[in-house]
């Protein structure tokens, strides 16, 4: 267990580097999830580890601890009605406001692919049914970690059984010895990139649709109001952004209006910023 000099050493260091707060009570999970850590790196305890941190200037250490303790719960089809809206409504949609060009989606904070993967599945079922589902998938987060099992595309039985149908495992995966590895085809259609939502991602370019949910749980109000700024600049001006259900927008963000979970751009409030 962290000391609180420890505890507040960490919250500091990981909320400057990638805006998550570690709170009093996250510091016994912190602790265990930094023991693998602090074994790689040559240290006997958690405590040497941050020692350590605290003296070496290049901030490497910092970097690994902060990405150690990334938020990685996710979950094939998680909170099934966003997916089926997504599905019925917002994606045929866009699909039409497109035409014959692209719809790009970003999976922000995208943990293990779990989410991202889940889209391509449905893109690709809307091809078989004969619908032109010109689709560009993106998906980002802060951790290489986790981008590395993104893109190797493999999940244990638990991962798969968590929400994913037996007719989509079947259709979409193959058996890798004790694991599961999506298809060639769905993971060439995902591109997964390192991207921290502190930092403003205009370099992607615009978005038709955004999927952020269960993100912005990790951050304090103040710094959820900062990525929702951010985040709704890369918005085209029909787009939708999907939060977790339940999720709110924090208190005096006025650039989205939330129904069901699903945030769309108050075109007038843009109007009058400008």
């Amino acid at each position: 267990m962290l000391n609180d000099a420890e505890h507040v050493l960490i919250a500091r260091e990981v909320k400057a580097r990638t805006g998550a707060l570690i709170t009093r009570e996250m510091c016994g999970s912190a602790s265990v999830r930094l023991q693998p850590l602090a074994r790689r790196e040559g240290f006997g305890s958690v405590p040497e580890l941050i020692a350590a941190a605290r003296i070496r200037p290049d901030g490497a250490l910092w970097n690994a601890i902060a990405d150690n303790l990334a938020q990685s719960e996710t979950r094939f089809f998680r909170d099934r009605q966003n997916f089926e809206q997504i599905r019925s409504t917002i994606l045929p949609e866009a699909m039409n406001r497109r035409g014959h060009e692209r719809v790009r989606i970003w999976s922000a904070g995208c943990a293990t692919g779990q989410e991202a993967y889940s889209i391509a599945m449905i893109v690709e079922e809307m091809r078989a049914e004969g619908r032109n589902a010109a689709v560009e998938i993106l998906a980002t987060d802060l951790s290489e970690r986790l981008l590395d099992k993104a893109r190797s595309g493999l999940y244990t039985q638990f991962e798969v059984q968590r929400g994913l149908p037996i007719r989509k495992l079947i259709a979409h995966f193959e058996k890798a010895g004790d694991l599961w590895r999506i298809s060639d085809r769905l993971r060439a259609s995902v591109r997964f990139e390192r991207h921290n939502l502190m930092q403003h991602p205009g370099q992607f370019g615009q978005f038709d649709i955004i999927i952020l949910a269960h993100v912005l749980t990790s951050f304090d109000q103040p710094t959820r109001a900062e990525v929702l700024e951010r985040v709704t600049d890369v918005l085209a001006p029909d787009g939708a952004i999907v939060l977790g259900l339940g999720e709110t927008l924090p208190e005096g963000f006025e650039a989205l209006t939330l129904e069901r979970g699903i945030a769309r751009k108050i075109k007038t409030a843009r109007v009058a910023a400008a």
